[in-house]
């Protein structure tokens, strides 16, 4: 069985992450999604809530392919998540060339600490590309409308917490 580990914070999830995850869907017979515990980015949403927010997106996904897709909120080295979830792949999104840098640097330390472990790179659709989590939260904050960078439910989610 093929497992796909494809790692984020997912604060919020947005439209390319949840591109990126269907496309995967055809790379493995198992997708994990791991939310990443990140005590250093002060995330806007709690573990919980980003959970949620990736398992409704997800359900959807798992109705209409038939897959199978697992979230998986982790705080231990990348490597070792690959390990406790039996992943051979961990699945990264690009967007830009700066992404690239930043995950070149990654694959090497990765594979330094574990060369069982591959890394594949799906570029986001191009109307996805300039999406990020950061910059949807900061137009949220200002009263933008983000609802062509999130799913419904995550735009409510957004207004909630804004408003």
């Amino acid at each position: 069985m093929r497992i796909g580990l494809y790692p984020g914070t997912f604060d919020p999830v947005t439209l390319g992450h949840v591109d990126i995850i269907q496309r995967a869907m055809a790379l493995v017979d198992r997708l994990v999604i791991g939310v990443a515990i990140n005590r250093d980015k002060g995330p806007l949403f709690n573990l919980d809530e980003r959970v949620a927010m990736v398992q409704a997106e997800c359900a959807e996904i798992v109705a209409r392919t038939g897959g199978e897709i697992v979230v998986h909120p982790f705080e231990n080295l990348l490597i070792d998540c690959a390990r406790d979830v039996g992943a051979g792949i961990i699945i990264r999104g690009l967007r830009a060339v700066a992404d690239f840098e930043y995950e070149f640097q990654m694959v090497g330390m990765n594979r330094a600490l574990d060369n069982t472990v591959e890394t594949v790179f799906l570029m986001a659709d191009a109307r996805r590309q300039a999406i990020a989590s950061k910059l949807v939260k900061e137009i949220a904050r200002l009263g933008g409308d983000v609802s062509r960078f999130v799913p419904p439910a995550v735009h409510s989610a957004l207004k909630r917490k804004f408003a």
